[in-house]
């Protein structure tokens, strides 16, 4: 079966996983202090131009926003996330659980805007209320869109009017970074903090969260170790994003640009092909609509996500593509579908 389920179905890239090997046996220190994950956070410093940033390794995604969103906020305060944000969909309540509301705000595309913001403020106007502190965005998007350099430019600022933080979740940032959408020292100068994604380019495991705000870094390996963060072979997060990170972040750019190239080739065959999308996107998810009859036919060969069923006999799927996917696959899932102009039951 050809997955486009999802871009970490694969293991690893398999300079990673040679370079966990070579590793293995060497004797590090435990919980991070160890050569590897202080070198793999000095090249992120360098890359983000921001000597003063603190770093920090954690496993998944969900695990850095909840630890990170924990730590930022006060007790009463909450986050500002699309309604379509992971935090609000697909972390079972996780930063929720930890005393600290999400407040889901409903956009097209997926995406926030500083009017956005500046609603959400208006409708929290004292004590009685939970105080909006962090706005969340992610880069790409659960829609596959992203944020430009300009658009987070205008979300510090309104973050600024505010006095809010700026937090952007960077599961798939390598997709962001190589379609253009912006780069690492602007995050930086933009972003209070962010995380750059290894899970779903290309590592075994692991995210790498970058606190830029010095008023957010104080004390935070506790919250890490309080809400189980804390690798104890922590080795292994670090050697993995000096694999990731080294040589300008080469290696991580070339998986999430190939990843790119393979969803932009489906997209374009979509498109030849007479089939909408639910979304516009350039990145390595994208969201065509195909009749349920045409889906029956892919069962079995293919795997997706259905993301919304139409009611008129279409359904909205995502079709995510990653650094192990080929052109071959891709070719396979073209040649299964008609032009629309086909009636389907010739190709049943």
């Amino acid at each position: 079966m050809i997955r486009f389920t999802n871009d970490y179905s694969q293991g690893a890239h398999p300079d990673i996983l040679q370079a966990i090997t070579e590793v293995s046996m060497e004797g590090n220190f435990g919980y991070g202090c160890d050569p590897h994950t202080e070198r793999a956070a000095r090249l992120i410093g360098e890359l983000c131009q921001c000597e003063g940033a603190a770093i920090h390794f954690l496993m998944g995604g969900t695990q850095t926003n909840m630890t990170a969103i924990s730590a930022f906020l006060k007790p009463y305060q909450a986050a500002i996330a699309a309604e379509s944000g992971h935090i609000c969909t697909h972390e079972t309540g996780a930063v929720e659980g930890t005393g600290h509301k999400c407040i889901a705000v409903p956009t097209k595309d997926g995406k926030l805007t500083p009017d956005h913001i500046r609603q959400v403020m208006e409708a929290h106007p004292d004590e009685h209320m939970v105080q909006p502190k962090l706005v969340y965005v992610s880069n790409t998007t659960e829609w596959g869109g992203f944020y430009t350099t300009g658009e987070l430019e205008a979300l510090r600022q309104v973050c600024e009017d505010y006095h809010l933080w700026l937090y952007l979740d960077g599961a798939r940032l390598g997709s962001a970074l190589a379609a253009g959408a912006t780069t690492l020292p602007d995050l930086a100068r933009l972003c209070h903090a962010f995380y750059i994604g290894g899970t779903k380019n290309g590592a075994l495991f692991g995210e790498a969260l970058v606190i830029v705000e010095p008023a957010l870094q104080a004390d935070f390996r506790y919250h890490m170790k309080h809400r189980g963060g804390m690798l104890a072979k922590g080795f292994l997060l670090g050697v993995q994003f000096e694999v990731l990170m080294e040589h300008q972040m080469e290696r991580y750019l070339a998986m999430a640009d190939h990843a790119n190239q393979m969803a932009g080739r489906l997209r374009q065959g979509l498109e030849e092909r007479g089939y909408p999308f639910y979304v516009d996107s350039l990145s390595n998810q994208i969201f065509p609509i195909l009749p349920n009859a045409l889906l029956q036919t892919l069962e079995g060969d293919f795997h997706w996500e259905v993301t919304r069923k139409m009611g008129d006999g279409n359904t909205v799927i995502r079709l995510v593509t990653s650094w192990a996917t080929t052109p071959q696959e891709v070719e396979a899932f073209l040649a299964k579908i008609p032009h629309k102009t086909v009636e389907l039951h010739e190709v049943i």
